[in-house]
């Protein structure tokens, strides 16, 4: 063990009044503001005090510098506080604190990346350790550099069960690069927390999940300080430090007391409290404290432009599912660019990224079945610009990180999910397993680019577009086997359908995607051998839609039915119905999968659901 140089007096000293002056801070801003949380605030000032003036290595001037110690604050509503630690470093002026919460001002009310020193958007609680498990994965394993990452968790938070699941994560990958620090105050929202002040319970159950564990005082500069250097010194285990706090620390009338959660300091008290406050600070210190800065041992990476090695090569009319299309085309990738990694939630054998995994070992993580996790971790990874994450499951079960997902639109990620098993078309495996929500559930995040892949030709292109593509990119897979309708030069855009059967005087133009396309592609032939001739869409991408391509295609017709493998609200239907809401002159018809859905051969539920090939010939000829 390096050996450890507790800090002097003098240290000590101006350590403390580092605290307190964010204390202060943190109440003048959201005094201010009228709203924020200067209690919680109150509480890490010491724990951010130390971290940031000792501990941590940085380049104040460049907060998102490669080599720098990375920090991610996941109780986010204890931002002013961070907030008022950077003002302490000189990178924030205390004028711009002071706009916390304002309209237009990049200090809002929990923390985004639209702050250059923030990483990953915090404030939905229990998210923030994951994400910092997966910066320091890249660190230890990618980067292989010596920065390190805190990670500073409310005790509330500390009841959702994401937070074990990335507990046990780092555990598992030996991620002694990542300290977690639990800021235990007793005091929830609410009423008190369910351990309360008992860190030796906190202390326990990271140690059963494998972590180095450390019970500290969390007001006492020096305790900390040591604390810290012990988990410098861990290898192989992450460290947790359980630090004991005082909600409203210093805060006359507020300190350790319930009922004050959330609220600014009220006008009657206020001038008592930041007397008592300022009275702590009076002394000068005599010391100036700086952050070291980083050993610049992290190189510079280039993920843009990433293109398949080969082009996409099946034979015209083969059955393939898309979900083998998938880990054909990570292999692609991972040829061009040594920065991609896949991630998987234990169903690589069923997702196909199994072959990424046979292809390039050292680039595919295993996160287990801890889907919510393994989202926070892609995020994390990908923070930087460091690394290109694709993350693989059933489709269905990426419904239980949806959280995660949301705030990864916040966290302004790019990050590449790939769903397969998707609607009822996966059969007997019964409801539990169908992706029908799906569709809904990507469009409506912020920024998303949602892909639903017909052939494994399309869906090797969607996950070359991914790839490049900023924000959160969805990429839908089926179980089933689906004929290869596109031969290798076919062009694939965010944004643009495919269509596949055009001519002069068509009746009727159908929009699908995936499992239906398959059935329309039926029911052309059978509505061809009818005489009626139709125009046939591929969607491919359901996000954005391309408008204008399927108004050109289904206005002269002028009946338009569309639909898929997935519930009606929100899938296909509603994509093509919100793109040509403002376009007259087309009548709609919705196909999807109305009830619940059971178990039974696919070929049976999508007839029962009325969304196989005879179910598309009935509605066109309805339609006429």
């Amino acid at each position: 063990m390096a050996e450890y140089h507790a800090p002097d007096n003098k240290t000590v000293h101006e350590l403390n009044n580092i605290a307190n002056r964010i204390r202060i801070n943190s109440i003048l801003s959201t005094s201010k503001s009228n709203s924020g949380h200067p209690t919680s605030s109150s509480s890490c000032a010491e724990i951010l005090s130390v971290l940031f003036f000792r501990i941590m290595k940085y380049k104040v001037d460049v907060p998102r510098d490669i080599s720098s110690d990375r920090f991610v604050m996941s109780k986010g509503h204890a931002c002013p506080a961070l907030y008022s630690a950077w003002v302490e470093t000189g990178h924030m002026t205390k004028e711009q604190l002071m706009t916390l919460r304002e309209n237009g001002s990049v200090y809002e009310g929990h923390p985004t990346p639209k702050i250059d020193f923030i990483d990953v958007a915090t404030g939905s609680l229990g998210q923030g350790l994951g994400m910092a498990a997966g910066m320091a994965y890249v660190g230890k394993y990618i980067d292989k550099s010596n920065y390190r990452v805190y990670c500073l968790l409310g005790d509330g938070e500390v009841a959702e069960g994401a937070v074990w699941e990335a507990m046990a994560f780092a555990s598992h990958y030996k991620l002694d690069n990542l300290v977690a620090i639990i800021d235990v105050t007793r005091l929830g929202q609410s009423e008190e927390t369910a351990l309360g002040h008992h860190t030796e319970i906190y202390k326990k159950r990271a140690e059963a999940f494998g972590w180095n564990s450390i019970e500290v005082d969390g007001h006492c500069v020096s305790e900390l300080s040591k604390s810290f250097h012990l988990a410098e010194s861990c290898k192989d285990l992450p460290t947790c430090l359980v630090a004991k706090t005082f909600k409203g620390k210093n805060m006359i009338g507020q300190e350790n007391l319930h009922g004050f959660h959330g609220k600014p300091v009220s006008p009657a008290s206020k001038e008592e409290i930041l007397n008592h406050l300022e009275k702590l600070v009076s002394e000068n210190s005599g010391v100036k404290l700086t952050p070291t800065l980083p050993v610049d041992d992290t190189k510079p990476v280039d993920i843009s432009n990433i293109k398949l090695s080969s082009p996409p090569d099946y034979e015209l009319g083969q059955k393939i599912a898309t979900r083998a299309g998938y880990g054909k085309a990570l292999i692609k990738i991972g040829q061009r660019c040594d920065r991609v990694y896949s991630l998987d939630g234990d169903m690589k054998n069923s997702t196909f990224a199994q072959d990424y995994k046979k292809a390039f070992p050292d680039h595919f993580i295993e996160c287990f079945i801890a889907e919510q996790n393994m989202v926070g971790v892609g995020i994390g990874m990908a923070t930087r610009d460091r690394t290109v994450v694709f993350l693989s499951t059933f489709a269905a079960f990426m419904a239980r990180a949806y959280d995660h997902i949301r705030m990864g639109a916040v966290c302004h990620t790019n990050i590449n999910i790939f769903g397969s098993h998707c609607g009822i078309s996966i059969g007997a495996d019964g409801p539990s397993q169908m992706a029908l929500e799906d569709l809904a559930m990507f469009r409506a995040v912020q920024g998303s680019t949602v892909f639903y892949p017909s052939d494994v030709v399309s869906v090797e292109r969607a996950v070359e577009l991914s790839a490049n593509t900023k924000g959160i990119c969805f990429i839908r897979g089926a179980r089933a086997a689906t004929p290869v309708v596109y031969d290798k030069d076919t062009k694939f855009e965010v944004g643009r359908c495919q269509i596949l059967k055009q001519k002069s005087g068509d009746k009727v133009t159908i929009v699908a995607g995936g499992i239906t396309f398959a059935e329309a592609l039926k029911a052309f032939d059978k509505l061809q051998t009818d005489g009626i001739g139709v125009t046939l869409i591929d969607i491919f991408s359901v996000k954005p839609v391309d408008k204008d391509g399927i108004y050109q295609a289904a206005w002269q017709p002028g009946k338009d039915p569309h639909g898929g493998d997935h519930y009606e609200e929100g899938g296909i239907g509603s994509a093509v119905a919100e793109a040509l809401s403002e376009c007259t002159g087309i009548t709609q018809k919705r196909l999807a999968v109305r009830g619940l859905p059971y178990s039974a051969a696919p070929n049976e539920l999508l007839a029962a659901f009325k969304i196989d090939c005879d179910a598309i010939v009935e509605a066109v000829k309805s339609m006429l």
